[in-house]
């Protein structure tokens, strides 16, 4: 799993995009470096994207910073 004290290679808010998130998430796993974080900020927690992220052979660590906040910090599965 992603050790949540790493700095992110990447953030990316879902909260601000329009719509459907799921696009600009792949994007952004795409061009994640081998070593890199994707750090995921939504406003709930994204249970159903930890299958496809599994499928897709990345790990993933949640955090809850708030009631309405929370960080998913992925890293490619090693």
């Amino acid at each position: 799993m992603a050790d949540v004290s790493r700095e992110a290679t990447r953030t990316l808010d879902a909260r601000e995009i329009d719509g459907e998130p799921f696009g600009d998430i792949m994007a952004a796993l795409d061009d994640l470096p081998v070593e890199g974080t994707l750090e995921l900020v939504n406003s709930f927690e994204p249970e159903p994207l930890y299958d496809v992220l599994d499928d897709r052979g990345f790990d993933h660590e949640t955090e809850r910073v708030a009631d309405d906040e929370f960080h998913v910090y992925i890293t490619p599965a090693e």
